[in-house]
């Protein structure tokens, strides 16, 4: 282990930093910022690699960074001062580890399909915080892979990576325009159902998802763009039965996800 950072100034912190605020800057460096010894620990077992690990001793009792250091052979570790530590803890109650990891940037061929793949798509997903909790979706159910299409927010967004609680790494996370999805998508054979309010919107539970099958979810505010709508299979809605017109996109996708779960356990007895 080096010598300490002691200073908020220091040029490491103010690089964490950067990294933590800027898609741009994790772009040109490759790298991004995960915090907390659960995700960190997730990561590594996914195959991520760290780069730098930032512990602060007065917050870190237990000395888990001895457990990091051994996985990781040659992997730089800093220990940090506590007042420096404070200013890259981007969470309430932090476990005074930080770890700088490198970008996997998979692309659509690079995805390993099982025979029967179950895969979920978003449409330009704005909030960090619902990719995270779908995230935490596609972990729970198992699923092949997750498709974001023109996103309007960075994958390693620090929130993202803080709400999927380290799921972000467990399943297969691929970025790539709706245009190239859709073409990859058909030349697989794979149905593209879109969750869409539209008149020809079929009830979701009266679908058949046995088969290869990709669920797409759009925006909350404007939902498909007509391009996934014009490709689709299907489109599907699941009923309101109040007077709200929609529901939150993390928890439509969850319903979607786990209803095809379902009828793939029950087919196979």
């Amino acid at each position: 282990m080096t010598d300490p950072i002691i200073s908020p100034a220091n040029s490491r912190i103010k690089n964490i930093l950067k990294l933590q605020a800027n898609s741009r800057e994790r772009h040109i460096q490759n790298l991004f910022v995960i915090e907390g010894y659960r995700e960190i620990s997730r990561a590594m077992v996914s195959g991520i690699e760290i780069r730098e690990l930032y512990v602060c001793p007065e917050i870190d009792k237990q000395c888990r960074v001895k457990e990091f250091s051994n996985i990781e052979i040659g992997m730089l570790v800093f220990e940090v001062g506590k007042e420096a530590f404070a200013r890259i803890a981007y969470r309430e109650g932090s476990d005074g580890l930080v770890a700088l990891a490198e970008k996997q940037n998979l692309k659509l061929n690079d995805l390993k399909l099982s025979v029967n793949p179950l895969i979920l798509i978003l449409e330009s997903v704005e909030k960090p915080g619902n990719l995270g909790a779908i995230m935490r979706t596609a972990d729970a159910a198992g699923i092949d892979a997750v498709i974001v299409c023109d996103p309007l927010t960075d994958i390693y967004n620090p929130n993202a990576i803080r709400s999927a609680v380290g799921c972000i790494f467990t399943r297969q996370v691929v970025t790539c325009t709706s245009k190239d999805a859709i073409e990859w998508l058909k030349i697989n054979k794979i149905k593209i159902y879109a969750a869409a309010l539209t008149e020809k919107a079929l009830v979701y539970h009266n679908m058949n998802f046995c088969g290869p099958t990709a669920i797409v979810m759009g925006t909350e505010a404007t939902g498909l763009s007509n391009e996934w709508l014009y490709t689709s299979d299907s489109q599907i809605i699941i009923p309101m039965k109040g007077i709200a017109d929609s529901m939150n996109v993390s928890t439509s996708a969850a319903v979607l996800v786990f209803e095809a779960v379902r009828q793939r356990e029950q087919a196979r007895g």
